[in-house]
């Protein structure tokens, strides 16, 4: 081997590194693509066991996804004309929520004031503006509602994609030169993947339920719409909650008063302290094994990468990495360090022995 073809020390790292960099360019400058794409790829798996389901009972496979996605339809048009009817009426009411929130901090001021206390009203009342308040709570449903653009692509992708899924298990079988242990990681995935969301499903409908309760006791406005939100944005880890509280939080300031919208804050931070840190661990387990400090930068790595739907699909992008990983000698420390406490507990105690 000439000295012009030896491998650089440290070239496999760096080509590795040029080569993801090219990967995550691609992806971002495709994102219009490759967003609907995905959407289908999760949306058929998860669509795939009711379809087995209404095989076993005799059912043509074809009428059964046809069932599925009539049913999809059916959620959708619900949660758009819910969602779609509220927004528009909150929107008209921002000039008066805007009047009365100025109404609370003049009062604020004159408290202030007579303790000696000089703020500027008009920088006070600039940050605390409703429009402004509630900006990344509107950017992160407009991401999701140009994601719902493509729902005629999207729901047509599903469609071929289980229709060709029993086919595809098939080739795979064919072609791969261990199917057996070759498969497995896919199956793994599957599986986690169906029981994350399907536990996630219940665990974020039971949030938005209590969340409409709760707004519904205070006479909060749009509390279907905030419940709704409640529900949708709880599936954005670590901070899809906080972003669903703001605006319900802000008109209570509004409509109400400080004192109700705290009280509306704690219930937000118990609600979602019970639900997301106590009921949701027992119920779920490890989850998808990854740790706590992983799934916020994944969140914050596919939102950077593919926006809000990249939020959503955070955990099951990043599993989809970490099975990979696992799946070959030199990635298995890598997928290592995606792993959950209980994991590495696991392997010490594996190399103990």
């Amino acid at each position: 081997m000439s000295p012009a073809t030896l491998p650089l020390p440290g070239s496999r790292p760096a080509t590795l590194i040029a080569a993801l960099v090219i990967i995550m360019a691609g992806i971002k400058l495709a994102s219009s693509i490759v967003i609907p794409v995905l959407l289908a790829f999760f949306i058929a798996v998860l669509c795939n066991p009711p379809v087995k389901f209404m095989e076993r009972l005799k059912v043509p496979r074809i009428a059964g996804i046809s069932i599925v996605i009539a049913a999809i339809l059916i959620v959708l048009t619900m949660l758009v004309s819910i969602v779609g009817t509220s927004a528009k009426q909150f929107t008209r009411n921002l000039p008066e929520y805007r009047e009365q929130l100025e109404t609370e901090f003049r009062w604020i001021l004159e408290r202030l004031a007579e303790r000696n206390i000089e703020l500027n009203a008009d920088l006070l009342a600039e940050s605390f503006d409703p429009g402004a308040a509630v900006s990344v709570f509107t950017n992160t449903l407009a991401g999701i509602s140009g994601a719902m653009s493509y729902l005629v692509l999207v729901l047509l992708t599903v469609i071929f994609m289980m229709l060709e899924g029993p086919w595809l298990g098939r080739k795979l079988r064919l072609i791969l030169p261990d199917p057996t242990q070759q498969m497995r990681p896919v199956k793994r995935f599957i599986s986690s993947l169906n029981h994350y969301v399907a536990l996630k499903s219940a665990i974020s409908a039971v949030t938005g339920l209590l969340v409409s309760l709760m707004l519904w006791i205070k006479g909060v406005d749009f509390f279907i719409l905030w419940g709704v939100m409640a529900c949708l944005l709880n599936f954005i880890p670590n901070i899809g909650s906080m972003i669903a509280a703001v605006p319900a939080v802000l008109l209570t300031v509004i409509s109400q008063g400080f004192a109700d919208a705290g009280l509306i804050a704690v219930g937000y931070v118990m609600i979602n302290m019970v639900m997301g840190n106590v009921l949701e661990p027992r119920i779920m387990g490890n989850g998808l094994g990854l740790s706590t400090i992983v799934v916020f930068l994944s969140l914050v790595f596919w939102g950077w990468l593919l926006g809000p739907v990249g939020m959503i699909l955070s955990v099951p992008l990043t599993m989809i990495v970490k099975i990979a990983l696992e799946t070959t000698p030199q990635g298995h420390r890598y997928a290592l360090l995606l792993g959950s406490t209980r994991e590495v507990e696991e392997e010490e105690k594996g190399r103990e022995e």
